[in-house]
């Protein structure tokens, strides 16, 4: 087994505590006036979703999980369940909402994801960085509002709502972070 010093933290790095996979939601190295420096983390468990707090002594070590990811296809929700498709074996998988999370919000079908798994078991999912998806509701954009001239709420095909320009308008296709949930750019 892998391990990883607290040096090469950064967001959404998987490591292992007490043989439990954890990702990385957020870090900060401190260092203070007294004493040896630190690194206080903000940790998700890949199996329940439960976050907790750990402080670690700068240079320590933790092990990495070992993981296995699969390239899959979203393909569609049903109730509390999503079905994905393993696309080297066509094998239907299904994750239920709580080990989708937040992402649910971005899926929409035929999308390619990554499929997370812990001893055989699926965990979560990754997603692509960015995705295209077209706004169902908006204001209508006015003649004249730029780029930079402020932002609107838009509901998005998947349901997910995000601010945007204020010169788009339903139908346009736009390019989303689904780290942030923020606007890129306007699709053509």
């Amino acid at each position: 087994m892998a391990s990883v010093s607290t040096a090469d933290f950064r967001k959404s790095l998987k490591i292992e505590l007490e043989g439990e996979p954890f990702v990385i939601v957020d870090f900060q190295h401190v260092k203070p006036g007294k004493g040896g420096a630190f690194v206080r983390t903000r940790l998700k468990s890949l199996k329940t979703g439960r976050v907790l707090e750990r402080t670690f002594r700068s240079g320590e070590t933790v092990d990495t999980p070992d993981l296995d990811e699969h390239e899959a296809q979203y393909l569609y929700r049903q109730d509390d369940q999503f079905c994905f498709m393993d696309t080297s074996t066509y094998e239907q998988i299904f994750l239920d909402a709580d080990h989708v999370g937040e992402a649910a919000q971005w899926l929409q079908e035929n999308l390619g994801v990554r499929l997370v798994f812990h001893q055989g078991k699926p965990l979560s999912i990754d997603l692509p960085i960015t995705v295209n998806l077209k706004i169902v509701k908006t204001d209508p954009g006015v003649r004249g509002d730029t780029a930079t001239g402020g932002s609107k709420p838009a509901t998005l095909e998947t349901g997910a709502v995000i601010q945007v320009p204020l010169f788009l308008n339903e139908g346009d296709i736009v390019k989303v972070d689904t780290r942030s949930g923020t606007y890129i750019e306007r699709v053509k």
